[in-house]
Protein backbone atom coordinates (compact mmCIF):
# COMPACT_ATOMS: atom_id res chain seq x y z
CA UNK A 1 0.00 0.00 0.00
CA UNK A 2 1.26 3.47 -0.87
CA UNK A 3 2.21 5.96 1.80
CA UNK A 4 0.55 9.38 1.69
CA UNK A 5 3.83 10.85 0.44
CA UNK A 6 4.03 8.32 -2.41
CA UNK A 7 0.41 8.94 -3.31
CA UNK A 8 0.96 12.72 -3.33
CA UNK A 9 3.89 12.28 -5.69
CA UNK A 10 1.86 10.03 -8.02
CA UNK A 11 -1.09 12.43 -8.14
CA UNK A 12 1.20 15.38 -8.89
CA UNK A 13 2.90 13.38 -11.63
CA UNK A 14 -0.45 12.40 -13.17
CA UNK A 15 -1.59 16.03 -13.15
CA UNK A 16 1.65 17.01 -14.89
CA UNK A 17 1.03 14.26 -17.43
CA UNK A 18 -2.54 15.39 -18.20
CA UNK A 19 -2.30 17.89 -21.11
CA UNK A 20 -5.66 19.52 -20.29
CA UNK A 21 -4.43 20.60 -16.84
CA UNK A 22 -1.99 23.30 -15.70
CA UNK A 23 -0.57 21.37 -12.76
CA UNK A 24 1.31 24.37 -11.34
CA UNK A 25 -2.04 25.91 -10.35
CA UNK A 26 -3.08 22.93 -8.24
CA UNK A 27 -1.99 22.11 -4.71
CA UNK A 28 -2.19 18.46 -3.64
CA UNK A 29 -2.57 17.26 -0.06
CA UNK A 30 -3.01 13.65 1.05
CA UNK A 31 -4.10 12.23 4.38
CA UNK A 32 -4.93 8.57 4.94
CA UNK A 33 -5.38 8.06 1.21
CA UNK A 34 -7.81 10.99 0.88
CA UNK A 35 -6.59 13.45 -1.75
CA UNK A 36 -7.47 17.14 -1.60
CA UNK A 37 -7.03 19.35 -4.66
CA UNK A 38 -6.97 23.12 -4.14
CA UNK A 39 -6.24 26.08 -6.38
CA UNK A 40 -7.63 28.27 -9.16
CA UNK A 41 -8.17 27.03 -12.71
CA UNK A 42 -9.11 28.78 -15.94
CA UNK A 43 -12.09 26.64 -16.95
CA UNK A 44 -14.60 24.09 -15.72
CA UNK A 45 -13.30 21.63 -18.31
CA UNK A 46 -9.82 21.88 -16.76
CA UNK A 47 -11.28 21.30 -13.29
CA UNK A 48 -13.07 18.16 -14.49
CA UNK A 49 -9.89 16.93 -16.20
CA UNK A 50 -7.95 17.37 -12.93
CA UNK A 51 -10.56 15.37 -11.04
CA UNK A 52 -10.49 12.56 -13.61
CA UNK A 53 -6.69 12.47 -13.65
CA UNK A 54 -6.58 12.16 -9.86
CA UNK A 55 -9.12 9.32 -9.85
CA UNK A 56 -6.92 7.39 -12.29
CA UNK A 57 -4.15 7.11 -9.70
CA UNK A 58 -4.05 3.85 -7.79
CA UNK A 59 -4.44 4.17 -4.03
CA UNK A 60 -6.77 7.18 -4.03
CA UNK A 61 -9.47 6.28 -1.52
CA UNK A 62 -11.45 9.51 -1.78
CA UNK A 63 -11.18 12.90 -3.47
CA UNK A 64 -11.94 16.32 -1.99
CA UNK A 65 -12.15 19.10 -4.59
CA UNK A 66 -11.51 22.67 -3.46
CA UNK A 67 -10.71 23.97 -6.93
CA UNK A 68 -12.18 27.31 -7.98
CA UNK A 69 -12.78 28.31 -11.59
CA UNK A 70 -11.61 31.84 -12.40
CA UNK A 71 -12.32 32.63 -16.02
CA UNK A 72 -9.75 34.74 -17.88
CA UNK A 73 -11.09 37.95 -19.34
CA UNK A 74 -11.27 36.66 -22.91
CA UNK A 75 -13.45 33.73 -21.81
CA UNK A 76 -16.05 35.74 -19.89
CA UNK A 77 -19.48 35.62 -21.53
CA UNK A 78 -22.80 37.17 -20.61
CA UNK A 79 -25.37 34.87 -19.03
CA UNK A 80 -27.62 35.47 -22.05
CA UNK A 81 -24.87 34.30 -24.43
CA UNK A 82 -24.16 31.21 -22.33
CA UNK A 83 -27.85 30.30 -22.11
CA UNK A 84 -28.32 30.71 -25.86
CA UNK A 85 -25.26 28.60 -26.75
CA UNK A 86 -26.06 25.97 -24.10
CA UNK A 87 -29.59 25.49 -25.44
CA UNK A 88 -28.21 25.11 -28.96
CA UNK A 89 -25.60 22.57 -27.83
CA UNK A 90 -28.17 20.48 -25.97
CA UNK A 91 -30.49 20.46 -28.99
CA UNK A 92 -27.62 19.14 -31.10
CA UNK A 93 -26.42 16.57 -28.55
CA UNK A 94 -27.13 12.98 -29.56
CA UNK A 95 -29.37 11.05 -27.19
CA UNK A 96 -31.30 14.06 -25.87
CA UNK A 97 -34.78 14.97 -27.05
CA UNK A 98 -35.43 18.51 -28.26
CA UNK A 99 -36.69 20.01 -24.99
CA UNK A 100 -35.66 17.40 -22.40
CA UNK A 101 -33.29 19.72 -20.51
CA UNK A 102 -33.83 23.37 -19.54
CA UNK A 103 -31.01 25.80 -18.85
CA UNK A 104 -30.71 28.50 -16.19
CA UNK A 105 -27.61 30.70 -15.98
CA UNK A 106 -26.52 33.12 -13.26
CA UNK A 107 -23.03 34.68 -13.24
CA UNK A 108 -21.65 31.86 -15.35
CA UNK A 109 -23.12 29.13 -13.16
CA UNK A 110 -25.40 26.84 -15.15
CA UNK A 111 -28.27 24.86 -13.63
CA UNK A 112 -29.76 22.04 -15.73
CA UNK A 113 -33.31 20.88 -15.07
CA UNK A 114 -35.69 18.52 -16.83
CA UNK A 115 -36.44 14.83 -17.16
CA UNK A 116 -34.62 12.18 -19.18
CA UNK A 117 -35.05 8.44 -19.56
CA UNK A 118 -31.63 7.25 -18.39
CA UNK A 119 -28.70 8.46 -16.22
CA UNK A 120 -26.24 8.50 -19.12
CA UNK A 121 -28.34 11.20 -20.79
CA UNK A 122 -27.97 13.45 -17.75
CA UNK A 123 -24.21 12.86 -17.73
CA UNK A 124 -24.02 13.64 -21.45
CA UNK A 125 -25.80 16.96 -20.92
CA UNK A 126 -23.48 17.98 -18.07
CA UNK A 127 -20.34 17.10 -20.03
CA UNK A 128 -21.53 19.03 -23.10
CA UNK A 129 -22.20 22.22 -21.12
CA UNK A 130 -19.03 21.94 -19.03
CA UNK A 131 -16.90 22.28 -22.18
CA UNK A 132 -18.33 25.68 -23.11
CA UNK A 133 -16.31 28.84 -22.65
CA UNK A 134 -17.68 31.13 -19.98
CA UNK A 135 -19.19 28.33 -17.89
CA UNK A 136 -17.85 28.41 -14.33
CA UNK A 137 -19.93 25.59 -12.87
CA UNK A 138 -22.71 23.14 -13.77
CA UNK A 139 -25.36 21.92 -11.33
CA UNK A 140 -27.32 18.84 -12.37
CA UNK A 141 -30.97 18.88 -11.26
CA UNK A 142 -32.13 16.57 -14.05
CA UNK A 143 -34.62 13.90 -12.99
CA UNK A 144 -34.37 10.32 -14.24
CA UNK A 145 -37.68 8.85 -15.37
CA UNK A 146 -36.79 5.16 -15.38
CA UNK A 147 -36.30 3.64 -11.94
CA UNK A 148 -35.71 0.02 -10.95
CA UNK A 149 -35.71 -2.09 -7.82
CA UNK A 150 -32.37 -1.94 -5.91
CA UNK A 151 -31.97 -5.72 -6.17
CA UNK A 152 -32.34 -5.58 -9.94
CA UNK A 153 -29.82 -2.73 -10.28
CA UNK A 154 -27.27 -4.56 -8.11
CA UNK A 155 -27.72 -7.81 -10.07
CA UNK A 156 -27.32 -6.05 -13.44
CA UNK A 157 -24.14 -4.27 -12.31
CA UNK A 158 -22.51 -7.46 -11.01
CA UNK A 159 -23.36 -9.31 -14.21
CA UNK A 160 -21.83 -6.50 -16.29
CA UNK A 161 -18.67 -6.60 -14.14
CA UNK A 162 -18.35 -10.34 -14.62
CA UNK A 163 -18.52 -9.92 -18.39
CA UNK A 164 -15.53 -7.56 -18.26
CA UNK A 165 -13.47 -8.76 -15.29
CA UNK A 166 -14.87 -11.87 -13.63
CA UNK A 167 -12.06 -12.12 -11.07
CA UNK A 168 -12.62 -8.61 -9.76
CA UNK A 169 -16.40 -8.93 -9.60
CA UNK A 170 -16.03 -11.61 -6.93
CA UNK A 171 -14.38 -9.10 -4.58
CA UNK A 172 -16.70 -6.13 -5.15
CA UNK A 173 -19.79 -5.39 -3.11
CA UNK A 174 -22.64 -3.38 -4.62
CA UNK A 175 -25.29 -1.68 -2.51
CA UNK A 176 -28.12 0.46 -3.86
CA UNK A 177 -30.21 3.06 -2.05
CA UNK A 178 -32.71 5.25 -3.95
CA UNK A 179 -30.72 4.97 -7.16
CA UNK A 180 -27.34 5.70 -5.55
CA UNK A 181 -24.86 2.86 -6.02
CA UNK A 182 -22.00 2.32 -3.59
CA UNK A 183 -19.06 0.19 -4.74
CA UNK A 184 -16.80 -1.27 -2.06
CA UNK A 185 -14.09 -3.92 -1.91
CA UNK A 186 -10.70 -4.32 -3.55
CA UNK A 187 -9.46 -4.36 -7.14
CA UNK A 188 -5.99 -4.95 -8.52
CA UNK A 189 -5.63 -2.03 -10.92
CA UNK A 190 -7.00 1.38 -11.87
CA UNK A 191 -8.32 -0.16 -15.11
CA UNK A 192 -10.39 -2.69 -13.17
CA UNK A 193 -11.70 0.10 -10.97
CA UNK A 194 -12.77 1.99 -14.10
CA UNK A 195 -14.56 -1.11 -15.39
CA UNK A 196 -16.52 -1.33 -12.14
CA UNK A 197 -17.46 2.36 -12.21
CA UNK A 198 -18.45 2.17 -15.86
CA UNK A 199 -20.64 -0.87 -15.26
CA UNK A 200 -22.35 0.91 -12.37
CA UNK A 201 -23.05 4.08 -14.37
CA UNK A 202 -24.35 2.09 -17.35
CA UNK A 203 -26.98 0.23 -15.32
CA UNK A 204 -30.57 1.46 -15.83
CA UNK A 205 -31.98 3.29 -12.82
CA UNK A 206 -28.64 4.54 -11.45
CA UNK A 207 -28.65 8.20 -10.42
CA UNK A 208 -25.24 8.43 -8.69
CA UNK A 209 -22.19 6.25 -8.00
CA UNK A 210 -20.09 6.37 -4.83
CA UNK A 211 -16.71 4.72 -5.38
CA UNK A 212 -15.23 3.26 -2.19
CA UNK A 213 -13.08 0.74 -4.06
CA UNK A 214 -9.50 0.26 -2.95
CA UNK A 215 -6.78 -0.41 -5.55
CA UNK A 216 -4.25 -2.86 -4.14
Amino acid sequence: MKTDLQLKHDVEAELEWEPAVTASRIGVEVRDGVVTLAGHLASLAEKMAAEQATRRVGGVRALVVELEVRLPGEDVRTDEDIAHIARSVLRWTAGLSEDAVQVQVEHGHVVLRGTVEWPWQSQTAVRAIAQLRGVADVTDHIDIRNTMAPEKISKDILEAMRRHADREARHIQVTVNEGTVRLSGKVHSVAERSVARGAAWAAPGVRAVVDDLIVE
